[in-house]
């Protein structure tokens, strides 16, 4: 795996805990500008003042994926503040309404099932889409998935479909771009989102990194990388 990101500017969105935390520390760790957002401002700004006193770089945008003007904001702050071009993008925010695998489809609400599309799948449109502009012409665009999105798990209700559907967003992008866009699923994670039990977040934020430095791109653009995949490196 390559040592650092020196110079590169990284995009991650819902940075304000769990893996997305995670990932923001690990990438500014290694030399990066991480440009991080999150709808809650307080625990955003607490993240990027935990970065700066152990010596990295980063800019806190406060966001909402779910507004895609919020999201142009941001990546043209990401613009000015890298230099000119955004080198990564992990679009890795997201929301589960309700306790992991105790929410039924046939029992989920409207409003939820509503909020996991617009947050998990048109949230990863809007970052992915309000980026293009600005990305480098080497970048690499990574979303965080699992395995409900391609398994019918029972009781993970509309936010499975939603984490189906940003796979296919991702799908979509990486035939139509130049660059790679492919999702990484490290399987149970533990965090507040996912709940007790699986791999710790900064395990995860070190696969996302060997996703955007070091996997065969072929493999990322279009495709979903596992826990084995990266294992195997």
């Amino acid at each position: 795996m390559a040592d650092t990101m020196d110079g590169a500017t990284v995009v991650v969105t819902g940075a304000s805990r769990g893996i997305g935390e995670q990932i923001a520390r690990a990438v500014a760790g290694a030399g990066a500008h991480a440009v991080i957002c999150a709808r809650d401002a307080g625990d955003l700004d607490a993240v990027a003042t935990d970065i700066r006193e152990a010596g990295g770089s980063v800019t806190a945008v406060r966001t909402d994926v779910r507004d895609e003007f919020d999201v142009e904001r941001l990546v043209e702050v990401a613009t000015r503040e890298g230099g000119g071009a955004i080198d990564y993008v992990v679009a890795n925010a997201g929301v589960y309404h309700g306790e992991p695998g105790e929410t039924p489809l046939s029992e989920e609400s409207y409003a939820a099932f509503d909020d996991h599309l617009r947050t998990n799948a048109r949230g990863v449109f809007a970052t992915v889409r309000e980026a293009l502009p600005h990305l480098a012409g080497d970048a690499r665009i990574v979303v965080p998935t699992g395995a409900v999105a391609r398994e019918g798990y029972p009781g993970y209700g509309s936010y499975a479909v939603s984490k189906a559907a940003a796979e296919a967003v991702a799908r979509g992008f990486a035939a139509e771009l130049d660059v790679p866009v492919g999702a990484v699923d490290p399987g149970q994670v533990e965090t507040g989102l996912s709940g007790d039990g699986g791999r710790d977040p900064e395990e995860v934020a070190e696969m996302v990194l060997w996703a955007l430095r070091d996997a065969d791109s072929s493999a990322l653009d279009g495709g979903v990388l596992d826990w084995a995949d990266y294992r195997q490196r």
